[in-house]
């Protein structure tokens, strides 16, 4: 698929990018060869192939989910700057 400067002008326009003159060609020619690529995709065989989160394959270390003894809520509020009730008291940011 060709992009023309047409094309390209109105992408740009639709996407809010202020593009001079003089550069509308070469991003036509460089969204053209986006959509080439994307075209050869396309074509690459994919039966059976598993979708990957990852390129090696890994998994996430997981902590025990056990019971501790908590955490020293008075120790960690010394160090606040405002603490009220056992929480951290922080500014009204809406109103």
């Amino acid at each position: 698929m060709s992009i023309d400067k047409e094309t390209a002008r109105k992408v740009a326009h639709l996407a809010r990018i202020e593009v001079k003159e003089e550069a509308l060609e070469p991003l036509a020619g460089a969204l053209s060869n986006i959509l080439d690529f994307m075209e050869q995709l396309n074509e690459v065989d994919i039966e059976g192939v598993e979708p990957m989160t990852s390129v090696t394959p890994m998994a996430l270390k997981k902590r025990k989910d056990v019971v501790t003894d908590g955490g020293y809520p008075e120790k960690i509020l010394s160090n606040a700057p405002d603490a009220r009730e056992g929480f951290f008291a922080v500014p009204k940011v809406v109103e």
